[in-house]
């Protein structure tokens, strides 16, 4: 059974995903995502959100990059939307599982080809030589899936970022915002506000 306050949080996300939708940003489903290795170094980096439902919230990436091993070791992850325009920010923190390879491969074949062939070309977060040879990575990928469909390569594939907190903030007058926390304990969520 659905919790009530789990769904109430999800609707207050959607309808600001709504709202930044219809403003002029470029890409209102930006979120930084932050992570963190056994090493204990955290690193963040923009990603883009390609879904959400009461599961959890959906990225995808390359399984070698930074990210990728980063959440091999340590699956764990926190997500931050800030949308300037609406004086909103949501953050969103939980554990990360691979999303099923059946989902992975029906977002794979949606994607444009060139996005398909650039993740087959690009060693990510590897260092690269020169643009040149990222290029050339392009060109042989393009020549290898002439004429047919590109594949999802084996080292691609998409993560759901399970909450067990959301948190709502939103922007008041002498920074005294409003924070409305949502979080799970055990398999019991609760609302709460916090102090600026």
């Amino acid at each position: 059974m659905k919790s009530a306050i789990l769904v109430e949080a999800l609707d207050r996300f959607r309808q600001l995903l709504r709202s930044a939708q219809a403003t002029s940003l470029r890409e209102p489903t930006a979120v930084t995502l932050a992570t963190c290795g056994k090493d204990g170094v955290a690193t963040a980096r923009v990603v883009l959100l390609r879904g959400f439902d009461e599961r959890g919230f959906v990225f995808y990436t390359n399984t070698l990059s930074t990210k990728g091993r980063q959440l091999a070791e340590n699956p764990q992850a926190a997500l931050c939307f800030y949308w300037d325009e609406l004086g909103e920010q949501v953050r969103v923190e939980g554990h990360v599982d691979r999303v099923a390879d059946a989902e992975a491969d029906a977002y794979w074949a949606g994607r444009p080809r060139d996005s398909q062939i650039g993740a087959w070309a690009s060693r990510q977060s590897e260092t690269l030589d020169r643009r040149a040879t990222l290029e050339a990575r392009v060109a042989q990928y393009e020549s290898q899936f002439a004429g047919r469909n590109v594949p999802r390569p084996p080292h691609w594939t998409g993560y759901r970022l399970v909450p067990r907190r959301i948190e709502f903030w939103k922007s008041m007058p002498a920074r005294l915002h409003e924070r409305v926390v949502y979080e799970r304990q055990a398999d019991e969520w609760s609302k709460r506000l916090v102090y600026p």
